[in-house]
């Protein structure tokens, strides 16, 4: 930790005893003890304290120390979310307010994919998709015959229909997770999915599957490996026919 000289810097004349206890030992000896308890937690549990006792002053030095510890824009939100409900909610407001401005050049970027994250834009099929999704290949498919990805779709994001086509065996297997979405074969009624669904699509059957309206979805696709196989890209799913799902 880098040496603090806020104590001399402002009460070295006033108070300059308080001032060398506050440099010398709280952060020359007590915040340095990484070894025991990290920089990063030092300041969640000093952020804590502080939001509870309305220190607001304080508080804002302390986001700005904690954001140099690495405590992101989207950490600092929750850490409030969950002491507004121990603190007091105008105590909330307020913190809410100096994170606004100790991170002011930050925008948050949400974090979706499950445990296997998000990957890249999925741009090279994005004519065959409605709204936004991205792609994680999990294998390389020259070191092995099977191919699995994570694919995420944003809210109302979906797959045209398709087809995945084998002269013998194949389709593809989907594993849910994360959120929620859809699944539906051409003439059946559409199935909720939720994290832990496994799907099992045949070769041959027309279908497509997509976010809900008001969530996230990422799901494991699993190609079956078979030879003589070929994906057709039929329809996009209309609006009409999506929004009597929700």
């Amino acid at each position: 930790m880098e040496k603090q000289t806020a104590g001399r810097d402002n009460l070295g004349k006033l108070a300059p005893k308080f001032a060398e206890l506050n440099d010398d030992v709280l952060f020359g000896e007590i915040w340095s003890r990484e070894d025991k308890l990290n920089l990063r937690d030092r300041s969640m549990i000093t952020i804590s304290a502080l939001m509870a006792q309305g220190l607001f002053p304080q508080l804002k030095s302390h986001f700005i120390l904690g954001k140099k510890h690495g405590i992101t824009k989207m950490e600092a939100i929750e850490i409030v979310t969950q002491l507004a409900f121990y603190s007091g909610w105008p105590k909330a407001w307020s913190a809410f307010s100096l994170i606004n401005e100790v991170y002011s050049d930050e925008t948050i970027n949400e974090i979706h994919g499950g445990a296997f994250g998000m990957g890249e834009p999925n741009t090279e099929f994005s004519k065959y998709f409605i709204e936004n999704s991205y792609l994680k290949p999990l294998n390389n498919p020259k070191e092995c015959n099977v191919f699995l990805a994570n694919v995420t779709f944003e809210p109302k994001c979906r797959n045209n229909w398709h087809i995945h086509h084998s002269s013998s065996g194949g389709g593809q297997i989907l594993i849910c997770t994360e959120g929620e979405g859809w699944y539906q074969e051409e003439g059946k009624p559409a199935q909720r999915l939720k994290v832990g669904d496994v799907v099992t699509i045949p070769a041959n059957v027309k279908h497509w599957h997509g976010a809900t309206e008001d969530s996230w979805l990422s799901h494991i696709a699993v190609e079956v490996p078979v030879e003589n196989t070929k994906n057709e890209w039929c329809q996009p799913v209309a609006d009409e026919e999506y929004e009597k799902l929700v």
